[in-house]
Formats: C-alpha cells, sequence, structure tokens
C-alpha cells in the first residue's frame, strides 16, 4: 500500500538519522527506584521533582477520591462534569496562589497542554499581536498558531528586541508568552523584566511555570514567589502532573480572565473533565508543597542540584547554567548521545536522551531532572559515572588526534 510505504521510509529516514524514540514500559510507582521492561534502574529522567507521585498521603487521598466520586466525571465542566472536587481544588489553588495573583481564580484543565492552548486562543485571535520566547514549550507554540494571532519570536533571553517590538505594535491586544522554567536548559526568564515590559506596553504576561510550580519561591507557588511578582497583567498556568505528583493543570489570574475563560477556552469547554478523584488527591498534595514537609523537601532538593552541578568535571561535554532541578549535559551528535545514554542504562542509571528537534541540531544532550526522592548517594554516583564517560570520550577523542 504506497500510503504505507511511504511511512515506511520515512521512519527509515528518521532511524538513520537516530531520531528514532522507543518506549519503555514502567512497571512500578514513579520513584528514583524502577523497573521498567523487566530491568532495575535509578531514574533520572521524571519531572516527580518534590517526590509526591508515590508519596503515601497523596495514594490514600486519591483512593478516597474514588470512593467518593467514583471513577471518572462523565461529562465536560459546563455539563454535569464539574465536582465538588474540581471546585474544591480551584478554590485552594486560587488562595494558594493569590499573594501573586491579583483578585485570584483558578481554572482546573486535563493538561499542562490543554491549559496552555486554551489560555491564549481564547485571549488572543486574529486581531492580536503575540510575542513569543524562542525556547517556550511545544504546547505553547500550537496554542500561538491556533489562535491565528499576527507572531513574532523573540531570541531567548533578548528583552531589548522584544522591547522593540512591543513599541512598533499597533495593535491593542498584546500577549507575551514565555516558559517560566526551560524544560531542556533549566535555566529561568527573567520574568520580572518580562513583566516591567508588559506594564509599560499594556500587553498579557502568560507564563507557563510548568517547571517552576511546587519547586521555586519559599512555599512553592513557584516562579512569581521566587521574583515578588504580583500584577493583574499575569496570566499563570501550573502543572499538576511534576512537582505536585499527580496530573493535570491549572491558570490563576484576576477573576476576570477566568471567567473569559470559562466562556470562551474551546479547549475548557469541550472536552471532558478529569477525574475527580484527581483533584481530590491534588488537595493533598498542596497542602504539602505549601507545608513544612514542602519546605524540607525543597531544601533536600536544593542541596542535590548544588551537589550535580559542582560535581561536573567535564573536558569534552559540556553542563548548562541551570540552578533548577533540570541538568542538561549536552553531548552534541545524536549517535554519541544515544550511546552514552546506553552506556548509563547498561550501568543502571536512566536518564532523559534529548534529540533534535527538540533542542537544536548538534545539541543532543542528557536531560538529568532531580527529585526530593533521590538520595545524595545516588546523586553522586551518577555525576560520577558521567565523569567517567567523558575522560573516556576525552582519552579517546587524543588518541584519535595522535593517529
Amino acid at each position: 500500500m504506497p500510503l504505507l510505504q511511504t511511512l515506511r521510509d520515512d521512519l527509515d529516514v528518521l532511524e538513520a538519522q537516530h531520531l528514532i524514540r522507543r518506549r519503555r514500559t514502567v512497571e512500578t510507582p514513579c520513584a528514583p527506584n524502577v523497573r521498567a521492561d523487566g530491568k532495575d534502574y535509578v531514574a533520572f529522567c521524571s519531572n516527580d521533582y518534590l517526590g509526591l507521585a508515590a508519596h503515601p498521603l497523596v495514594t490514600q487521598a486519591l483512593q478516597k477520591g474514588v470512593s467518593l466520586y467514583g471513577a471518572g466525571s462523565g461529562a465536560s465542566h459546563l455539563i454535569s462534569g464539574h465536582s465538588r472536587a474540581h471546585a474544591n481544588l480551584e478554590q485552594k489553588l486560587a488562595e494558594f496562589m493569590a499573594p501573586n495573583i491579583d483578585q485570584a481564580r483558578a481554572l482546573y484543565f486535563c493538561t499542562g497542554y490543554m491549559a496552555n492552548q486554551a489560555v491564549i486562543t481564547a485571549l488572543a485571535g486574529k486581531d492580536a499581536a503575540v510575542f513569543s520566547e524562542e525556547l517556550n514549550h511545544a504546547s505553547l507554540i500550537d496554542g500561538v498558531r491556533l489562535s491565528r494571532a499576527a507572531t513574532q519570536v523573540f531570541a531567548h533571553r533578548d528583552y531589548a528586541a522584544l522591547e522593540a517590538m512591543l513599541k512598533n505594535c499597533t495593535s491593542k491586544k498584546r500577549i507575551v508568552v514565555t516558559d517560566s522554567v526551560f524544560s531542556m536548559d533549566g535555566n529561568i526568564a527573567d520574568i520580572p523584566a518580562l513583566l516591567a515590559l508588559c506594564e509599560q506596553y499594556d500587553a498579557w504576561l502568560i507564563v507557563d511555570d510548568a517547571h517552576g510550580f511546587g519547586v521555586l519561591g519559599e512555599h512553592g507557588r513557584g516562579v512569581l514567589e521566587h521574583f515578588n511578582l504580583r500584577s493583574p497583567n499575569l496570566v499563570y498556568m501550573g502543572t499538576l502532573g511534576k512537582a505536585a505528583g499527580v496530573g493535570g493543570a491549572f491558570v490563576a489570574a484576576h477573576e476576570t480572565v477566568i471567567e473569559w475563560l470559562i466562556q470562551k477556552a474551546r479547549a475548557y469547554i469541550f472536552t471532558t473533565a478529569a477525574a475527580p478523584a484527581l483533584a481530590h488527591a491534588l488537595l493533598t498534595s498542596i497542602d504539602i508543597i505549601a507545608g513544612e514537609e514542602g519546605q524540607q523537601r525543597r531544601a533536600h532538593l536544593n542541596k542535590l542540584i548544588h551537589m550535580f552541578r559542582h560535581g561536573q568535571d567535564l573536558k569534552v561535554w559540556q553542563g548548562m547554567p541551570s540552578d533548577t532541578a533540570i541538568q542538561p549535559v549536552v553531548i552534541g551528535k545524536n549517535d554519541a548521545m544515544l550511546a552514552v545514554a546506553g552506556n548509563l542504562l547498561d550501568q543502571g542509571y536512566w536518564v532523559g536522551a534529548i534529540r533534535p528537534p527538540t533542542v537544536p541540531l548538534d545539541t543532543a544532550r542528557l536531560r538529568v531532572t532531580l527529585s526530593a526522592a533521590h538520595t545524595e548517594v545516588q546523586v553522586l554516583q551518577l555525576v560520577q559515572a558521567i565523569n567517567r564517560l567523558d575522560q573516556m570520550h576525552y582519552v579517546a577523542q587524543c588518541f584519535a588526534e595522535v593517529a
């Protein structure tokens, strides 16, 4: 069949470029020690930053949620799918984010991808101008495309270029869109600088804090608390399947913005609501994040980040300047990176192997993600393993040059 043969030929091209992605089937709960495809690993590739995915209190809350609300919602939020659990979670999230959001209200979504698409498409449109950070997540990029707004992309952290774009913009509806923690580099956007520009030029600032919520800030309120920001121009998206350990996402903004999303966000209106039991479990996650245990877990995570960063002794590969739980090590070529990741797997370490188009050409990298559930010994052993492989690559390179 010609159609199938075309797909097979395209898959062969991906294989030749070392770009085929393969799944492993995990047989245990999300945790540092996992079993996948019959083998045991220490995993450094999940986004379970606080180690809550298998936390006993969270799993017990999920079980209780099922007993209270059943397995599914049965309908969209605007029909009959909006349960008491969803309402309670949105209220808790609004109160949690209130110190950083004027007249805060929150809206719960099934996924972060949906939340980003919903916000951008509802706030923008053909008459809007959207200014998008170069390294934004795919969900933001796709949301911008779906909005049909006039779009300009500014280079990574180039806020002077952004200001020039805003100054020359004639549209009355301006929207700046950015990640907070960039998911493949681990560095943090200068949100204060972006917010100042948005306030000066009367623009919305949509912040995707997927990798900051629960982790950054004294109480885990993310990048807004980290920088001590508060403004009616802010539209904040936080995911609940990473540091919160369960699933879904939320948008927190001025109550008028949230009401507009309920009325106009197609990704919210036309989808079945997430299982109420998930929302019920998240009530416990938020309590942990906001409480003393959350502070202790963030302190331990920050210690592990410091250990990993300062334990690196790389001669060929390159660590990246990240103070977050995302610690990339740039290898370069796809085949070399796959060989390194495969060697680490053989040693029992499962690390994310990131290739184009997720990252630029020739910057394939290990994406090490740290969790508060990791031990100091586990992190020390991983960084030593990476250092040894780099040394071996360095020696081989020197012999090749001599030959």
